[in-house]
């Protein structure tokens, strides 16, 4: 029998988000893509501290060394992308 192809596809390095600096990003655009049912009730306070109150749900923040440190503890929950400066 072969190997499963999705064993190395496996944990939260596969799912976790890259977090850009400050210097590449001033604002950031972070998206729930996985759910919060299931996991510690700190991860829960961490993503509504971050105001994400829904699965799916898309919010920007401005890119703070405090504000990458919660999403550091989300990253396998949240897709973060720099958001356009408007």
């Amino acid at each position: 029998m072969g190997r499963n192809p999705v064993v190395g596809r496996q944990g939260p390095m596969y799912h976790a988000a890259t977090i850009p600096g400050e210097a590449q990003a001033g604002t950031l655009a972070v998206k729930q893509i996985r759910s919060e049912i299931g996991h510690p009730e700190t991860m829960r306070r961490t993503l509504r501290a971050l105001g994400l109150r829904h699965h799916q749900q898309t919010v920007r923040l401005t890119n703070t060394a405090s504000i990458r440190g919660m999403l550091f503890k989300v990253r396998h929950l949240v897709e973060v992308t720099p958001a356009e400066e408007s």
